[in-house]
Formats: C-alpha cells, structure tokens, sequence
C-alpha cells in the first residue's frame, strides 16, 4: 500500500500475535528460548578457550 507501513489486508497491528513463552500454548521444553541459546553458545565458547588453552 503505498503512504503505509503496512497491508490493510496482511500488516497486522502493533501488540497482536501470539504471547511468548510458556504463555503460548505451543511451548514444550524451552531448548529454543533466548536464554537456553545464549547458555549453549557461552557454554560452547567457554570450551574452545579451554582446547586452546590445553594445545
């Protein structure tokens, strides 16, 4: 559409989808959640420090 940011039909609005989290009810295990990521790469990079450190 042009002069819009978004679609009338396809844009949707500020604050609507679904709600994160457990609050959605697709949520299962959280292996996928923001902080389970960031512990496996700090995790990860911790590891290659300590092969480095070893060699």
């Amino acid at each position: 559409m042009r002069g819009r940011n978004r679609c009338r039909m396809h844009g949707g609005a500020h604050g609507s989808g679904a709600p994160s989290g457990e609050r959605n009810g697709n949520y299962r295990h959280g292996f996928y959640t923001a902080e389970a990521i960031a512990e496996r790469k700090a995790t990860r990079v911790w590891l290659r420090s300590m092969r480095t450190q070893i060699e």
